[in-house]
């Protein structure tokens, strides 16, 4: 059997996984063609690009000293935590990046936590030393204590430490910038700390199913490592799905990894990472097993879902005029294509064929789900984001979160005062050279609407972070998110001269020119309570000149809605409409009157 590595690089959001990655690429022996001069090699998606993050789990392979190294990137942040549990299955250890200023931070814990449960040898790898206020020595500290506080064995606690400058493409075994020149220290410890794969080559295959791709040419394509046995080119083989009958297939393709590209292959071995062809319902979790002898792998158990919302059909009166997929078939089909990749996702049916009720793992797992099917040409409403409660022995529960709140000191009356009121418990405070620590605990129900609301009081300073930390019997009713809306009283244009009336009742989220509908929602009234108001009004034509002809001058710029801050705005009785060009916020009912009904009744 040829020498092997499988290693994964795991992280908190933001401490350099995808620069590290560039580094270990570029100064392999691996050819990356047009890609070499290119940065975040990786993150090869448009809003991983754009956002800076990590959202979906990536193989690349390496060559060093005639080592196949498979490398697979994870995501950072908690909500794509389903793309981390199942990738880890893959590797036999995993590189774990701390930031040598932030130290240990939340997702740090729970990638960290799976990655000990898989029983990954680990490499601690400091990064970003190159920042000026690095402390390397209290990060080491923090790692340490959080590796004995997930109970780690002795074994585990004997890891390597590699201290790096991503951005730099340089690493060390010692904390001394100037000594360094490359990242060769970093393929050296994974060659002598990540054993070979264990596994038995003669025995009858087993491919567990981690991710799904598709090619063009040989259609759905299933990614998966080799548990046993070995596979050919135009082999045949069993597909055992859970809850199914298994069903015999003869293969179409067959790939393994080199550099970010799969390469077609006459044949590959266990302890391999593969790319199959062949199979047309294959899907995340199943087995391709041995003709044989077919022997199905335990499944993968991915944690459930703890928001849901809504997503149903256009049919605002701008239904159809800037997407080209509009319908519910459209919609059904595309939001269960979706199931094939995400394992963290669940889609259900509602009783109306126009709506359908999707759950995950926050509001940014689903955030992003909506933000790719709008580039894509989809036209949908989704309502506001709710937490999914569960039963146990008839007690109802909900999912609750720890959340690490840091913000300059003369915040903090104003961070207790808001978490308190969304019935977060504080467990620990500190303050240091200015700054105030916070540790909560918050039922996820809370925290829906919080970051933007908290983003704004802090004026941008502040950061938060959250982690799931289980389910507790529900609690009251949380009235934190309450505002008033400024409702459209009628379709039309909007007017300068019309807006800046409306500017007097809160803070708007239109502009002048800019198409509107009756019950539209155009803006965040200044009172808890919503306002009809007319934003196109037309000044009327006299033969007096008034300064107020130049009203365009004194309208402030509108506050702009993205996708993120509209799901966080809304309330029980509105939705958001994304469509390719717009997100626009609106109330269920758009009708003044009917509202005042369905309020009445």
């Amino acid at each position: 059997m040829k020498d092997i590595r499988n290693v994964a690089i795991i992280a908190h959001v933001d401490h350099g996984k995808s620069t590290l990655v560039d580094a270990l690429l570029k100064q392999s022996e691996t050819n990356l063609g047009k890609l070499a001069g290119n940065e975040l090699i990786m993150d090869s998606n448009e809003l991983e690009r754009e956002r800076g993050i990590t959202i979906f789990s990536k193989n690349a392979a390496v060559n060093y000293k005639g080592t196949k190294i498979n490398i697979i990137d994870t995501p950072g942040h908690a909500d794509f935590g389903g793309e981390v549990e199942r990738v880890l299955n893959m590797a036999d250890g995993s590189l774990l990046l701390v930031d040598a200023q932030e130290g240990p931070m939340p997702q740090t814990r729970f990638v960290l936590k799976k990655a000990l449960a898989a029983g990954h040898k680990i490499i601690l790898v400091i990064n970003k030393i190159d920042k000026p206020n690095a402390r390397v020595n209290y990060v080491l500290d923090k790692v340490l204590e959080l590796f004995i506080e997930l109970g780690a064995t002795n074994e585990q606690l004997e890891f390597p430490i590699i201290y790096a400058a991503g951005k730099l493409g340089v690493a060390g075994t010692t904390a001394d910038l100037a000594q360094m020149k490359d990242v060769v220290p970093v393929f050296e410890v994974i060659m002598s700390h990540i054993p070979q794969p264990k596994v038995e080559i003669d025995a009858p295959l087993q491919i567990m199913v981690v991710s799904i791709s598709y090619d063009n040419y040989l259609g759905r394509m299933a990614i998966g490592r080799i548990y046993r046995g070995k596979i050919k080119s135009n082999s045949e083989v069993v597909h055992m799905k859970p809850g199914a009958l298994p069903k015999k297939y003869k293969l179409t393709g067959l790939k393994t990894f080199s550099g970010l590209a799969s390469l077609p292959t006459d044949e590959v071995e266990a302890g391999d990472i593969v790319t199959i062809a062949g199979i047309p319902d294959v899907n995340i979790g199943d087995t391709i097993a041995d003709k044989e002898n077919p022997e199905a792998l335990t499944p993968i158990i991915i944690e459930q879902p703890t928001v849901k919302m809504i997503f149903s059909v256009n049919n605002s009166p701008f239904s159809g005029l800037e997407g080209e997929y509009s319908t519910s078939r459209n919609l059904r089909e595309r939001l269960f294509k979706e199931l094939d990749n995400d394992v963290a996702l669940r889609v259900e049916e509602t009783g109306s064929s126009e709506e359908f009720l999707v759950s995950g793992r926050g509001e940014l797992h689903l955030g992003i789900l909506i933000e790719k099917m709008r580039r894509e040409g989809y036209e949908l409403q989704v309502s506001k984001p709710e937490v999914v409660f569960k039963e146990e022995n008839g007690i109802v529960l909900e999912p609750t979160e720890d959340v690490w709140i840091e913000v300059p000191e003369e915040y903090s009356g104003m961070v207790i005062q808001k978490m308190t009121l969304r019935k977060g418990e504080l467990k620990n405070m500190s303050v240091e050279n200015g700054l105030a620590s916070f540790h909560f605990f918050i039922p996820t129900r809370g925290l829906i609407g919080f970051r933007n609301e908290f983003m704004i009081s802090t004026k941008g300073l502040g950061i938060v972070n959250s982690l799931l930390a289980g389910y507790v019997k529900k609690l009251d009713s949380i009235e934190a998110n309450k505002h008033g809306s400024l409702i459209v009283h009628e379709s039309g244009t909007t007017t300068a001269y019309a807006l800046l009336k409306a500017m007097e009742r809160g803070a708007l989220f239109v502009g002048p020119g800019e198409k509107v509908y009756e019950g539209q929602v155009v803006g965040q009234n200044a009172k808890p309570e919503d306002l009809e108001v007319n934003v196109c009004k037309l000044k009327q034509l006299t033969n007096f000149r008034a300064k107020v002809d130049a009203v365009s001058d004194d309208l402030p710029p509108p506050r702009m809605m993205t996708l993120e801050l509209a799901l966080e705005y809304i309330g029980d009785d509105e939705l958001v409409e994304a469509t390719p060009k717009s997100i626009r916020l609106r109330k269920k009912i758009l009708n003044a009157n009917l509202r005042k009904k369905s309020k009445a009744s």
